[in-house]
């Protein structure tokens, strides 16, 4: 974007336009004193615009050299550190940099005679924006093989399970509450997997945004289960602030800006949803037979003292149960009562006799569902949460479900 003079037919005369234009950038590459290996490149016309570009883990290993944290890295992530915590720890640090004075230095290297250009105009400053993010989450795992093991059970279920509805919750999208999409919702849903010769990922894009998640760094030292949310439209999202015009007056919730200023908010953003998906992806493990996850549920157990009878949870009846609970904005909100009859039932109770049967059945499953350790109660509150146990059992349930007698046969084969 440049500024041209051109014609205006309607006022017949010529006036100035800002629009695009064909011109040069410079590309600068360098070793920064602190964040390490970085480029940027200004626009060679008026106005001079900048993009700047940094990497979060060459920052951390330039942090870990001074801190004198022995660490192994591959490319741009770390196998292997020796004291993760303080790792956190120095990442978390790099949320309360500066950034307009940062940024403002490196304006300074690139374009030396800013303030001669400007001289005439006052505190003619950058705005600094953030066009583009990504957040990365990685995890470890100790040794070269395991997650070799483990991530194409990842990739497949990410692939068959997670529906367009999980998508826009892992995103920050709300849905219904049987987990169907809004019907307002315009915009486009894609998971689509890709092959390269150094590794497969998966991807989700919602509104030009998207959460990926693909595996690295396979050495002895270790290897990395990376999960990166990249935020390009954070309309979407809220910042708790005042208004621009009146800093010190109320804060409320309100449109997330570009600028750096809710930069610290955007990684918020961005956390939340990698942990979403890593949860999502807690009860994948190739470690049992879907028979031997399963099969515990048919038998008859006790609650306290009480016998309680098997699950059977491709019934007509615990099948749309299991389904329910294992959504997964009940599994981070909690599963109360209501939560159930609203979902299990189709239509509002008749009256207060009706109601109270109906929540009494529900009692009864919940209590089910505990003595089966699928369920535990949240302490102090009438809500439950899935286990790490149910989880398990409701991934070996959901994948048993869908699969089609394609995809058993191919396994088979």
């Amino acid at each position: 974007m440049s500024f041209d003079v051109g014609p205006n037919k309607e006022r017949q005369r010529i006036e100035l336009k800002y629009r695009l234009r064909k011109c040069l950038f410079l590309y600068h590459y360098w070793m920064h004193p602190v964040f390490g290996f970085m480029s940027a490149r200004i626009q060679t016309w008026f106005p001079f615009q900048i993009q700047v570009y940094l990497n979060g883990r060459e920052w951390l290993s330039r942090q870990m050299d001074r801190a004198g944290l022995k660490y192994v890295r591959h490319e741009n992530c770390f196998p292997w550190i020796e004291d993760y915590a303080r790792a956190q720890a120095l990442m978390e640090e790099q949320q309360k940099t500066k950034w307009s004075t940062e940024l403002d230095a490196i304006c300074g290297q690139l374009n030396p005679m800013h303030d001669e250009v400007f001289a005439g105009f006052g505190a003619a400053n950058y705005y600094w924006s953030v066009s583009e993010s990504e957040w990365a989450t990685d995890v470890c795992f100790g040794g070269g093989m395991e997650l070799q093991r483990l991530f194409p059970h990842y990739l497949e279920h990410a692939m068959t399970s997670f529906g367009s509805g999980d998508v826009m919750k892992f995103l920050g999208h709300k849905v219904n509450a049987d987990g169907s999409i809004h019907g307002n919702f315009q915009g486009e849903v894609v998971t689509d997997l890709k092959r390269r010769p150094e590794g497969a990922r998966v991807k989700h894009r919602v509104d030009q945004n998207s959460v990926k998640m693909y595996d690295k760094a396979h050495q002895q030292a270790g290897s990395v289960l990376r999960i990166e949310t990249t935020l390009n439209n954070v309309r979407p999202f809220r910042e708790y602030r005042a208004t621009e015009s009146n800093p010190e007056g109320e804060k409320k919730w309100r449109p997330m800006r570009r600028g750096v200023a809710d930069l610290h908010r955007r990684g918020e953003v961005s956390q939340q949803i990698n942990d979403r998906y890593l949860e999502a992806l807690a009860g994948v493990d190739d470690s049992q037979r879907l028979h031997e996850i399963l099969s515990p549920l048919a038998k008859r157990t006790d609650w306290k003292d009480h016998p309680v009878r098997g699950l059977r949870p491709f019934s007509e009846q615990d099948s749309k149960m299991l389904e329910v609970i294992g959504r997964g904005e009940l599994m981070i909100n909690g599963i109360s009562n209501r939560d159930l009859r609203d979902q299990l039932f189709a239509s509002e109770a008749s009256d207060a006799k009706e109601a109270k049967r109906r929540s009494a059945q529900i009692s009864r499953k919940i209590r089910l569902l505990q003595a089966h350790g699928i369920l535990r109660k949240i302490q102090g509150r009438n809500l439950y949460r899935v286990t790490d146990t149910g989880r398990v059992l409701l991934t070996a349930f959901l994948i048993a479900r869908q699969a089609s007698v394609n995809q058993l046969m191919k396994k088979a084969a």
